[in-house]
């Protein structure tokens, strides 16, 4: 073929790999330059150098002008100038240098640089020293914190004195408002990452100084207070845990977290009620060495406590049958009335040899008898006297129901690390868990009786309770009365009307017809599901950043451009309104990524490793993997629920022309395609839909029917 010559007046386009970029300097005239991406960096930075007569260019980065400021080299000039500025011996000097220093430290690459030239060594002697116990000491602390939290340096390399000093901060009386929490957020970082440090931190740190902080009305420092507390009790030891928490208990502190934190007139954030949901789960923690042992026959204790369990029903009537009788009469009638309660065998340690629930069921038992005496000896009473087989046993069912609230209330399971799931009427009331028992055990003897069910109906009966409690629990009541009228209020017969109404709800949408017209309607409703995530990433969303050893209180912002090409992101401060897609100042063009991964996949979640305890880590994690280069990137994720997780995965599968094959697109799917399958059968109202179509007619014997419209009639 032959190649025609460019005309003239004709511009060739530039390669893809120029682009051009405005360069600018203090005190010099800026530079519109030819960037050439594929050119060595030092060799562009020599260029520019160059052009403005600068000596030592290796000396020198480039920095983005807005936004954030990110470096786009490691050795820069900066570093050097503000590390100097820390030992500035004018004190306005050095609160600007921690000022920048703050600001620049999210940079990875300048952290390095910072770090590597002894910058957390300056700023550890700025906090030990304490010569400004006001800004400059809260500008060092969090200048040190975002240093910390890049990982480049482990927390276990602090020193003894430095922790013992900024423990001193936490323990003053009169200090700045702004450096207790940040010295409290410090050493919540050193407790969960070094057990050595940890149990320093536990010395030096009265609960007593914990309390004090918790009732100071300033929502910073109470979340700060509240997320060493659980820090400190994480790293516990299991008596030393249930020692700590009595303690705590007796000091009011449940009551004033109801009163003052949850019912609190300021909304809670997410990071309090982060640490509630650990707090919950670690005190209902303390009952799982009760759930896991079995009973021992051999011990004095449990066999008294069975014999109290058995009195506090029978004791009258034990009295009268066995005054008088031999020992094998009076076995035989405790063996009788063991029965009466419920148990499955004559000794009833052997029903209580199963784990879970262990000992915990006994505990259950007992604090039923013993705190609602009345309502226990009626519930035996009443289903012991029985003939007519519809008797509930007591004993089986507050075993099997033990395990159920156990199995609801997650107890023995390790805190999620993001999970804000607490329910507001655990602290509420002292002894929940025995209380909640004690309003489940009296609603599984009303449904038993609502039911009119028998021995052999066991197991449904306890799936109609299940149902019960777990829809009551989602509803988070904020009082035991509040979920005590609630569950009571959904009936057996309330149950069976919901149940009734998903059957025929699923049974009225199988039907060929109906199937064939959803089929239809699935591609311009999937369009819409598609069109709606893709509005939802531009709408943006805020992730929590989550290193690899704690949960972290700083957030990012990400969105999508409205032209669906660009990913925007950056930093934003905790409370700060979300920023405009303009103040984002980093970009990853959607062309450059390459695949969406998500759970064990993403390099987020295998750098965590596989413990328990990252389960739901790794449910919310996704990451995109993109080109940065000649290398891979990636860019990590961690979603604030499940739903933003569906959503975010949904949308750039959607950008990537893949599939969205999420559970909350399957759920979409069906609540559109049912709304709109009613909305096409509204003028079918009480009309039967066939199973199959009507069979085609004949066809007529003549086709001498066709009416001339054009002839008028006489």
């Amino acid at each position: 073929r032959k190649c025609r010559r460019p005309r003239p007046g004709w511009t060739m386009a530039p390669p893809r790999n120029v682009v051009k970029i405005a360069i600018q300097m203090r005190d010099a005239i800026p530079q519109l330059i030819q960037l050439d991406q594929a050119k060595p960096l030092a060799a562009v930075l020599k260029e520019v150098c160059d052009a403005w007569s600068l000596t030592h260019s290796e000396r020198y980065a480039l920095q983005f002008a807005d936004g954030h400021r990110r470096y786009i080299t490691e050795n820069d000039l900066e570093a050097e100038q503000l590390l100097g500025g820390l030992q500035s011996g004018n004190r306005e000097g050095r609160r600007e240098a921690l000022r920048r220093l703050v600001l620049l430290s999210s940079d990875m690459t300048f952290a390095q640089e910072v770090i590597s030239r002894d910058g957390l060594q300056r700023l550890g002697t700025i906090i030990e020293d304490g010569d400004d116990l006001g800004e400059v000491l809260a500008l060092g602390l969090r200048a040190f914190m975002e240093l910390m939290e890049h990982g480049v340096v482990s927390w276990e390399t602090l020193s003894i004195p430095f922790v013992r000093k900024v423990v001193c901060y936490v323990n003053m009386n009169l200090m700045d408002a702004s450096v207790q929490p940040l010295a409290l957020r410090l050493l919540e970082s050193v407790t969960l990452s070094s057990p050595a440090l940890g149990q320093l931190v536990k010395s030096e740190v009265p609960l007593d100084r914990l309390l004090v902080h918790l009732q100071v009305m300033n929502q910073q420092l109470q979340t700060k207070a509240m997320a060493l507390l659980t820090a400190l009790l994480q790293g516990a030891s299991q008596a030393e845990r249930k020692h700590m928490l009595d303690y705590l208990w007796q000091r009011n502190l449940r009551q004033f977290i109801y009163k003052n934190i949850i019912h609190s007139a300021a909304p809670l954030g997410d990071e309090m009620a982060h640490h509630l949901y650990v707090l919950q789960s670690l005190t209902l923690g303390l009952l799982e060495p009760r759930m896991r042992t079995p009973l021992d026959p051999y011990s004095q204790e449990q066999r008294e406590q069975l014999q109290a369990l058995r009195q506090a029903a029978f004791e009258s009537e034990g009295e009268s049958l066995g005054t008088g009788l031999s020992a094998d009469r009076r076995r035989s009638l405790c063996a009788r009335e063991f029965r009466k309660l419920g148990f499955s065998n004559s000794n009833p340690g052997q029903d209580l040899e199963r784990v879970p629930p262990g000992l915990l069921a006994l505990d259950n038992m007992l604090y039923f008898s013993r705190h609602a005496p009345s309502a226990y000896s009626r519930f035996v009473l009443e289903n012991s006297s029985r003939e007519d087989k519809h008797e509930c046993p007591f004993a089986r069912s507050s075993i099997q129901l033990t395990v159920l609230l156990c199995e609801l209330l997650h107890v023995g399971e390790p805190c999620s690390e993001t999970a804000q799931d607490f329910s507001p009427m655990f602290f509420g009331q002292d002894q929940s868990f025995h209380e909640l028992f004690c309003v489940g055990i009296q609603l599984l003897n009303k449904t038993w009786k609502e039911m009119r069910a028998t021995q052999e109906d066991f197991n449904k009966v306890m799936q109609v309770v299940r149902e019960q409690l777990a829809r009551t629990l989602a509803l988070k009541p904020t009082s035991l009365e509040l979920f005590r009228t609630k569950v009571n209020a959904l009936t057996y017969g309330e149950v069976l009307r919901l149940r009734q109404t998903e059957r025929l709800h699923q049974e009225g949408t199988l039907a060929p017809p109906i199937l064939e017209l959803r089929e239809k309607l699935k591609p311009e409703l999937m369009g819409l599901i598609r069109q709606q995530r893709l509005l939802r990433l531009c709408e943006g969303t805020l992730f929590r950043k989550i290193s690899s050893r704690r949960r972290q209180d700083k957030l990012w912002f990400c969105c999508l451009s409205p032209n669906h090409k660009v990913l925007q992101y950056g930093d934003v401060e905790e409370g700060a309104d979300p920023p405009t897609p303009e103040g984002l100042p980093e970009q990853l063009p959607v062309a450059d990524i390459r695949a969406l991964l998500t759970g064990k996949d993403c390099p987020h979640v295998r750098e965590k490793g596989s413990g328990k305890q990252n389960k739901d880590l790794c449910e919310l994690a996704f990451s995109v993997s993109y080109d940065r280069g000649e290398e891979e990137a990636h860019l990590n994720f961690i979603a604030p629920s499940k739903r933003e997780f569906h959503l975010w995965t949904d949308g750039l599968s959607a950008l990537l022309g893949s599939p969205m094959g999420s559970e909350q697109t399957r759920l979409d799917l069906e609540q559109l395609l049912t709304m709109e399958t009613k909305l096409r059968l509204l003028e079918l109202e009480n009309v039967p839909i066939p199973e199959r179509p009507p069979p085609i007619p004949p066809p007529p014997t003549n086709f001498n029917f066709c009416y001339d419209c054009s002839i008028a009639e006489p």
